[in-house]
């Protein structure tokens, strides 16, 4: 599904850059120019907030079990500083696009009251600033809400002190559950802002460039990053193995 939605994406790319040059002008070099930039800028910051992570150290000690001798080893668990992906921005944008429908189809209801209301709602959700601030907003807290739900801190402690694991310096149990709530809600904040910037990105183009064909879709972008990447994984995960294969 994902490498039908990059090819959905690709295929827009040679319209997008017809588009653009049909409607430039020497005006708007200067434009043209830093949208290049912030383009370069916005694909390096996600290949390197997709990939980023933060290892947290996880030791177990030795067990003698009969004549054998387990654990003595080394670890580490990962937390991605983009634990959610594209699901926020999808949940955010999804929500903000009712309250404009539910306006236009109250606006023409036969109640007075009923249909200046909707008009009032319409006008605000119309306001492109106030636009992108709720937006910014639900994708923060989208990205909260679905690292709490596919991440439990809680749990993972609980695996890792059963299994006779610690972190170095910390207790097992509350202690290690604590203190990987704190690690994560560090690094979830940064992947959150990251994501909302993202997501605001193209409305931030068009306001500050006035021109409609600059704008870097944000889930577009994470979509096509995050393919190319998990397809380069793949392909040295297979080169490895066929490098095996022929010993």
């Amino acid at each position: 599904m994902s490498v039908l939605i990059f090819a959905g994406i690709i295929a827009r790319i040679p319209s997008d850059i017809r588009q653009a040059i049909a409607t430039y002008t020497p005006a708007q070099l200067p434009a043209y120019i830093g949208f290049i930039v912030v383009a370069i800028l916005v694909i390096a910051g996600v290949v390197i907030i997709n990939e980023g992570q933060r290892n947290i150290p996880i030791a177990y000690a030795k067990r003698i079990r009969g004549r054998r001798m387990y654990g003595g080893f080394s670890t580490h668990l990962p937390l991605r500083v983009n634990q959610a992906g594209v699901i926020p921005i999808i949940f955010a944008l999804s929500i903000m696009l009712f309250p404009g429908m539910i306006a236009k189809f109250l606006s023409a209801v036969p109640n007075q009251f009923i249909a200046k209301g909707a008009q009032v709602v319409g006008g605000i959700f119309d306001n492109q600033l106030i636009y992108m601030i709720v937006y910014f907003v639900l994708v923060v807290v989208f990205t909260f809400f679905y690292t709490a739900v596919t991440f439990d801190p809680k749990a993972i402690a609980e695996n890792v002190q059963k299994q006779g694991g610690f972190v170095p310096g910390i207790r097992p149990g509350e202690n290690t559950a604590s203190f990987f709530y704190h690690i994560l809600n560090r690094i979830t904040l940064v992947g959150a802002l990251f994501l909302g910037v993202i997501a605001v990105l193209p409305a931030v183009l068009t306001m500050a460039s006035g021109i409609q064909a600059l704008s870097i879709g944000g889930t577009a972008v994470l979509i096509v990053v995050s393919v190319v990447l998990e397809t380069m994984k793949q392909v040295e995960s297979q080169l490895v193995m066929r490098d095996y294969e022929g010993f």
